[in-house]
């Protein structure tokens, strides 16, 4: 179950919230694309969704990634 299922959202309303399309929300949560999002776009996702940004953080990078370069 993701973490859009288990708070009873679907695809639609996290693309409305964020602006972006639905299609687009069903490649985050496949793992064909991450999330690249502007600031006002995360912070609305960390509205809807009820998480931090270090709580999606955790769910679309890897491990090996996080962090500055």
């Amino acid at each position: 179950m993701t973490l859009r299922e288990s708070l009873g959202l679907t695809q639609k309303q996290i693309a409305d919230a964020v602006g972006v399309t639905d299609q687009t929300v069903s490649n985050w949560e496949r793992g064909v694309h991450v999330p690249r999002l502007t600031l006002r776009q995360t912070v609305k996702l960390c509205e809807i969704t009820k998480r931090t940004v270090e709580d999606l953080a955790d769910l679309f990078e890897p491990e090996t990634e996080k962090g500055f370069k």
